[in-house]
């Protein structure tokens, strides 16, 4: 019996995390082949050079796709689009998939979707039907159009996705596979690698054994002009608290060259003896870190998807993940650096959460991996001339 190809693209550092334990079972899987495609950011060192982790990880990377086109501006995000398309669908010209695999929300993703819908492979679409308050929501509900299957993580985003009009046998409930690895996090659970000496970084080196915060707070698309700003109002927020600040570089996304200044800015001409900067982690090692942090701060995904499952306090800022599903864990605040003070100084003082399964159980990555085996590889929406 001859393999299925599963070609799955991977362009940006926290789509790894979104599906490692998916790529270990395809790879397992021995009526599966595995051809995993790098692109965008996720090739660059200044947002953490994800593929290396990939790599060390024992992934064997079929193609890299240098496309990210300097500015962090819209328009800088549009042509980076735009280069995707060519690049990816030279990559799979060559390389003949059977099937497509497509993550989530990021506009590096629509890259993958429309090369492969133009190329008629059949394209697999992981966390379509969420709802957030930025662009991300136009791109992934634009996906899910595109998409052939939908391995969606939750209840409610699977009755979206199927009032979208997708059909229904088509559409999986598989659950997140990041909740696999935050899963296998929470058997082992202690802090048993230190940041500073495996990660580097810059700034002080504080004893993290008191505790200590965590921030990941990205541009928001919409409102990318006030990135700086935004991002000034939270470090002075956490320079007010007692702990130690450990803080994770932007993303690539329109107003991250703000954030970046700002954090640069703060760097430069604040009292930062609190606060370590880091560019990525190792998906494992990064929930590690979260779990043992008193709160997460900023307006990543992780502190609505796998803090929930951790039970990690999160203080979400602002409206980059407004609507999407959250558990008691998380405590939504504005901009402002009062607001974000108070929110945080509330959330330690909360502690840990109970544990919720809004977004998995844990097994995801093996439901992916047979749902890719047995599916019929069709067309829904095939393109006539």
């Amino acid at each position: 019996m001859t393999k299925r190809k599963v070609c799955v693209v991977i362009t940006a550092r926290p789509s790894y995390s979104r599906i490692k334990s998916a790529l270990t079972e395809i790879t397992r899987n021995p009526n599966l082949e595995l051809q995993l495609v790098v692109a965008a950011s996720a090739n660059l060192d200044r947002y953490g050079s994800a593929v290396n982790y990939m790599e060390k990880d024992g992934f064997e990377v079929r193609s890299k796709v240098f496309n990210v086109l300097e500015g962090e501006n819209l328009m800088a995000a549009a042509k980076t689009t735009g280069l995707g398309i060519l690049e990816l669908s030279t990559v799979f010209d060559n390389i003949k998939p059977e099937v497509v695999v497509t993550i989530a929300d990021r506009f590096e993703t629509m890259a993958t979707a429309i090369a492969a819908t133009y190329m008629n492979i059949p394209l697999v679409h992981i966390q379509g039907g969420e709802v957030t308050g930025s662009i991300d929501e136009k791109v992934r509900h634009a996906i899910t159009k595109l998409a052939d299957y939908h391995f969606v993580s939750t209840k409610g985003a699977m009755e979206r996705v199927i009032k979208m009009g997708e059909d229904q046998s088509a559409v999986f409930n598989t659950g997140c596979p990041s909740i696999d690895l935050a899963a296998s996090v929470l058997s082992s659970p202690h802090l048993d690698f230190n940041p500073y000496s495996k990660y580097g970084g810059v700034g002080i080196e504080k004893d993290l054994s008191g505790g200590y915060l965590v921030v990941m707070q990205h541009p928001v698309t919409t409102e990318y002009a006030e990135s700086r700003l935004q991002i000034t109002e939270t470090l002075n927020a956490l320079n007010k608290l007692p702990y130690p600040v450990l803080l994770f570089w932007p993303n690539v996304d329109a107003g991250s060259d703000g954030t970046s200044k700002g954090i640069r800015e703060f760097r430069e001409l604040d009292d930062t003896r609190k606060f370590h900067f880091f560019k990525n982690f190792e998906p494992d090692d990064f929930l590690k870190l979260i779990l043992n942090a008193k709160c997460l701060v900023g307006n990543s995904s992780v502190g609505i998807r796998e803090c929930s499952f951790l039970g990690v306090p999160t203080v979400n800022i602002g409206s980059r993940q407004e609507g999407r599903e959250r558990g008691a864990n998380v405590l939504d605040v504005g901009y402002g650096m009062n607001d974000i003070y108070e929110g945080a100084i509330k959330q330690i003082s909360n502690g840990k959460c109970k544990s919720e399964t809004i977004y998995g159980d844990g097994k995801a990555g093996k439901r992916i991996s047979d749902l890719l085996e047995t599916i019929t590889p069709r067309i829904s929406k095939r393109i006539t001339y």
